[in-house]
């Protein structure tokens, strides 16, 4: 029997048919990739506006976590894509707000940060997370 189990929320935008939005394999659970996109609307938000783009994909990720019986403070890597350096200082001040809000034990998870051409022209940023139970 296996332990893997496919993580699916409608809290977070629907996966693409290639992926699941996340997978929970024993104690650790990947959170696929997420971007700017309103699960509601099914539409991406902010153009231009990455700091609101980076709280949206946070979000989506945090939704993905408790759907797998996580949280952020389970979160022990977050990879971070940006179209663009000059997005850095925008997208860090989000992220900052972010963790400060979920991580209250003040451990925070590790990050990279990558700058990358990204699927589609209204992303300026895509989030992927690891976390173990």
């Amino acid at each position: 029997m296996s332990d893997t189990t496919v993580i699916r929320t409608d809290e977070a935008p629907a996966p693409a048919h290639v992926f699941s939005q996340g997978l929970r394999k024993g104690n650790m659970l990947q959170v696929s990739g997420q971007g700017p996109m309103d699960p509601v609307t099914n539409r991406y938000i902010a153009e231009g506006d990455v700091h609101a783009q980076t709280i949206r994909t946070l979000e989506n990720i945090r939704a993905i976590l408790e759907a797998g019986d996580a949280s952020v403070e389970d979160v022990i890597m977050f990879r971070v894509y940006l179209t663009s350096q000059d997005l850095f200082p925008a997208m860090n001040e989000a992220y900052g707000e972010f963790v400060q809000k979920y991580v209250t034990s003040g451990m925070l998870p590790c990050r990279t940060t990558v700058f990358v051409g990204l699927p589609h022209p209204e992303m300026l940023v895509e989030i992927d997370a690891l976390a173990v139970l």
